[in-house]
């Protein structure tokens, strides 16, 4: 009789492992097929394309250009720099490492592998990419069950796990392409052994080991992208402190970022004059008086140069953005904020009391990073946010804490029935969100299911992935060439048509520059192409400030379609108008509507009737 309670316990453990998951595969293939709707990141689609290009032994170049790095690399270089073949000096070097292995295990590396079907509007490589971004936050909710048991108790790991796993802006991260599940995995894996750490140097025995692996997985963390250095930053000097030898491991630990970031220090200084390269620039979003894509489509850093005026103020106002919105940076589980609160709860084992100072120290530099580099409330995904790898530990803190106040309640020590009531709530009001919208989203997703619901706008891929290779295609009287498309979103059409294609330079005067130097490298700009990335999520006054003198070409579009007295019809156009441009559409005077006006190409030539 008496192993009948405990046979009962694991057979319920059974029965809640069993439907965790089952949960976990039935939401990995919604979010993979009928939810899926392709990459929306511009940076995940570059990353994407760089890792195709190291797929086919191309090695870190890309195929999408920044008129700003190719300034630099013509600068560095003392000379002309050719489009084809240029290297990426704006990316950390891991996540496209992986995805090209990947990519060249499923035969993505061939040209025209991995088609798009007739009537598909999903790009299928979109899914790989996803595919293995989602594996990346499976594996590190395994890595965070494992964490918070060694730290709490079973039970308190197997909510986070669940919080984790309900998490509606986790998923959108995982189909996202960006690396910021990658760096959940590192990021949890560091913990671990960090409070590994903890615990030997709480039992008097030698730590160096777990800091030493921890200091290995912070390190990958780095090279999987640039901005979590400030997180390495504070656990630098969490380890300082807190390991003895004091200093050893942190030094030990810096030596091991410093091998790291060796070679790609290096090899960014030899193509762009600094050991940051282009990636450096991102400043722009925080502390300079600009934005990002200003800066990066000047054809020189003359024009505008990084002004400080005020810093102490930006910084302090992006720190306030992130103090106020904090919640929904840690990806909406209410028990995240909590954390900070339980920093004021004596909790009796030290290793516990101990590891949340290291915590608090990372968070406060990363914070510190994201203020620097900047980070947009409006941008849910944004590439710069890392405070949500710290969601699932905070959440973990958070349970503990009201778990201890839960507990000294007298009802709930009268009634066990409520015993883990607070645990039911936490979990329903995290997952609300989620669960709310998954409805109205599933219906969608199985009513496109054979075509695909796309990211539009501003993406389109069957429409770059099929009609930008045949417009830059040669016709029978001319030589194979390779040509530039000058376009608002050449980070698509570098993933989605496998094109070179330049960002459209910020002035007419470093248009006219890059088209002069490509023509002298052979590499001629074959058009223009203009999307909705240029005037969909913007006010009207601040794309006319960003496009500046090109303002009539990304609005000709829509003025196009105001204008045209019916369907089918076309409209007045302001682009041929414009007399800042003339030379610039005598050039390029033959626009091709590839979807409506909404996207437009302006070729040298006009376009090609198909053969019937």
């Amino acid at each position: 009789m008496s192993s009948l309670p405990s046979s009962q316990f694991e057979t319920a453990v059974m029965i809640r492992r069993i439907l965790f998951f089952l949960v976990l595969v039935s939401f990995t293939l919604l979010h993979l097929l009928p939810l899926f709707r392709g990459l929306d990141s511009p940076q995940a689609m570059e990353q994407a394309q760089i890792a195709r290009q190291i797929a086919r032994g191309q090695g870190f170049t890309t195929k999408m250009i920044r008129p700003l790095a190719h300034y630099e690399a013509e600068k560095a270089n003392e000379g002309a720099v050719n489009f084809t073949d240029f290297k990426d000096t704006y990316h950390a070097p891991l996540n496209p490492l992986i995805m090209s292995a990947v990519l060249k295990l499923v035969g993505a590396d061939k040209e025209g592998a991995w088609p798009m079907g007739k009537n598909e509007l999903i790009y299928p490589l979109d899914r790989v990419i996803a595919l293995v971004s989602t594996l990346f936050f499976l594996m590190s909710i395994g890595v965070t069950y494992l964490l918070v048991g060694r730290i709490f108790d079973a039970k308190i790991s197997g909510v986070t796990a669940v919080l984790m796993l309900l998490c509606d802006l986790m998923w959108k991260f995982s189909q996202s392409g960006l690396p910021q599940m990658l760096l959940l995995l590192l990021f949890s894996c560091g913990l671990y052994f960090t409070y590994r750490a903890v615990e030997a140097s709480e039992e008097g025995k030698m730590p160096f080991g777990h800091a030493l692996a921890a200091s290995a997985f912070f390190v990958l963390m780095v090279l999987a992208h640039w901005i979590t250095a400030w997180i390495f930053l504070g656990f630098l000097i969490y380890a300082a402190f807190s390991f003895r030898p004091r200093g050893v491991v942190a030094l030990s630990a810096f030596a091991l970022l410093a091998i790291a970031v060796a070679w790609p220090m290096m090899r960014a200084s030899d193509f762009s004059g600094q050991p940051f390269g282009t990636g450096f620039y991102v400043l722009y979003n925080g502390l300079g008086s600009g934005t990002e894509s200003s800066i990066m489509r000047n054809h020189d850093l003359q024009s505008a140069p990084l002004s400080l005026d005020g810093l102490l103020v930006r910084i302090l106002g992006t720190t306030l953005v992130q103090t106020s919105d904090l919640l929904p940076f840690l990806g909406g589980i209410l028990v995240a904020p909590l954390f900070f609160v339980a920093l004021l709860h004596p909790f009796k084992r030290a290793s516990i009391a101990n590891f949340r100072w290291g915590i608090v120290l990372m968070w406060l530099f990363g914070a510190l990073g994201m203020a620097v580099f900047g980070i947009d409330r409006a941008r849910q995904l944004h590439p710069n946010q890392i405070h949500i790898l710290f969601a699932p530990v905070m959440s973990a803190y958070g349970l503990a804490f009201i778990s201890i106040l839960w507990s000294r309640l007298e009802a709930i020590t009268a009634v066990p029935f409520l015993r883990n009531a607070h645990y039911f709530a936490v979990v329903a009001l995290s997952a609300a969100p989620m669960i709310l919208s998954a409805p109205d989203k599933i219906k969608i997703g199985m009513a496109v299911r054979d075509r695909g619901y796309p990211q539009w706008p501003p993406y389109l891929p069957s429409v770059l992935n099929d009609k930008i290779p045949k417009l830059l295609a040669p016709s029978e009287r001319e030589a194979e060439t390779t040509r530039v498309v000058v376009s608002d979103q050449p980070w698509a059409v570098a993933w989605y048509a496998d094109e070179i294609s330049l960002w459209l330079p910020k002035t007419k005067r470093g248009f006219e520059q890059l088209e002069d130097r490509a023509n002298a490298l052979g590499t001629p700009f074959a058009g223009i192409l203009v999307t909705p990335s240029s005037t969909a999520f913007e006010p009207a006054p601040v794309v006319r400030e960003q496009y500046g003198e090109f303002a009539s070409l990304v609005f000709n579009g829509l003025t196009l379609d105001i204008t045209a007295p019916g369907v089918n019809r076309v409209g007045l156009s302001i682009f041929d108008k414009d007399p800042k441009l003339a030379d610039i559409y005598r050039r390029y005077p033959y626009p091709e509507p590839l979807a409506g006006t909404e996207i437009l190409y302006y070729g040298e030539r006009r376009a090609e009737a198909p053969n019937p």
